[in-house]
């Protein structure tokens, strides 16, 4: 393969190793508008910018908070937005050790010729808009392809067209200076088994990996954001051991060595049921090439809205709840997470079916 070679490879590679510290992971703040208005809604909070300034500063400033990670994605407000004390975001995050970064898809749209599947949109203008993040700060960017399991899904032409989808964004981010994570999403919704979900991992992981391949995208300088290979939300729970090995199998059989870090997607799991699972992948004995980390929103958040409910007086308790999560999360990179939930929030389901944002 004849990679991505020109002047950010080095610090692509610098970057993208940096964000698979162990011991460190990914908060997706980059919910779009409308989907952090869903949740400020939930806590009676009106969506609007001082409302949502107000929740990406309470994450970012939490103290000790930040030690737990090693990136956030920001939405494109977000990344141009300061604190209340007038100090950059970017700046915030830089301080604490932390590569701000940006989501840059458009959101997905139907793909014809299928049963309600769909693909991902905003290529057109992508190179530009990566010339203004890097100049804002951002350095990683995330991009989300969406595949559901069904009786005849994922079909070849949505795993064709969102692999293409991923690894031209990839490219493009890589020669404009962007470390590329790559969203692959299988929805966890169904009645499908274990196994089912599986096999439709792996296909869509080697069609993603193909497709990385034939655009020359250097895969030292990239990330993975994956579904955690789980059965689906209607079918019957099993243990995160078995969670575990058939996520890391599934890895093992398509992610190349030369990926630093594997950032899972909580899918709508409860926030200590995600950091379980995570935590079950880390003590599994076996190869594992790649740091196993978390790019997690919801599963990051919920017990913190639920804590904070908009009020300034709920401050503390509700950065208390988020630096619960992100150490809970940070010992599960490790496979030393002892067990500790926190809140009653931190056991909700986060389900939300044919999930958007």
């Amino acid at each position: 393969m004849s990679a991505y070679c020109g002047k950010y490879t080095d610090e692509l590679i610098a970057t993208a190793a940096y964000i698979a510290t162990p011991g460190k992971g990914i908060l997706a703040a980059d919910e779009s508008t409308g989907t952090i208005g869903k949740r400020l809604s939930s806590i009676n909070v009106e969506n609007v910018e001082d409302n949502r300034r107000a929740l990406r500063e309470l994450l970012f400033t939490t103290p000790n908070g930040l030690q737990y990670l090693s990136g956030v994605i920001l939405f494109e407000e977000t990344l141009f937005q300061n604190s209340s004390t007038g100090k950059p975001f970017v700046d915030v995050l830089k301080e604490g050790g932390v590569i701000p970064g940006i989501k840059v898809d458009k959101g997905t749209v139907n793909l014809a010729g299928t049963n309600g599947e769909t693909t991902t949109q905003g290529l057109d203008d992508l190179a530009k808009r990566c010339q203004k993040y890097y100049a804002g700060g951002a350095r990683f960017a995330k991009w989300r392809a969406v595949l559901k399991i069904g009786d005849n899904e994922p079909s070849q032409l949505a795993i064709n067209e969102n692999a293409n989808g991923l690894a031209r964004y990839a490219i493009i981010c890589q020669e404009n200076g962007l470390v590329p994570i790559v969203e692959p999403e299988i929805l966890v919704d169904g009645t499908h088994d274990i196994a089912k979900c599986a096999k439709m991992t792996e296909i869509v992981l080697a069609a993603v990996y193909k497709s990385l391949n034939d655009h020359h995208v250097l895969l030292e300088g990239s990330l993975l954001k994956p579904n955690m290979v789980t059965p689906g939300s209607d079918a019957a729970k099993v243990s995160p051991m078995v969670v575990a090995e058939y996520t890391v199998r599934a890895l093992q059989r398509t992610v190349p060595a030369a990926v630093p870090g594997i950032m899972f997607l909580s899918g709508g799991q409860s926030e200590v049921e995600a950091t379980l699972n995570l935590n079950a992948m880390n003590q599994l004995k076996g190869k594992k090439p790649w740091t196993l980390s978390f790019s997690f929103g919801r599963a990051l958040q919920q017990s913190t809205l639920k804590a904070w409910l908009g009020k300034p007086e709920n401050l503390n308790a509700a950065q208390g709840a988020f630096l619960t999560r992100a150490k809970a999360n940070s010992e599960a990179t490790l496979g030393t997470f002892d067990g500790g939930v926190g809140s009653g929030a931190s056991a909700e389901s986060l389900h939300v079916k044919d999930y958007k944002y």
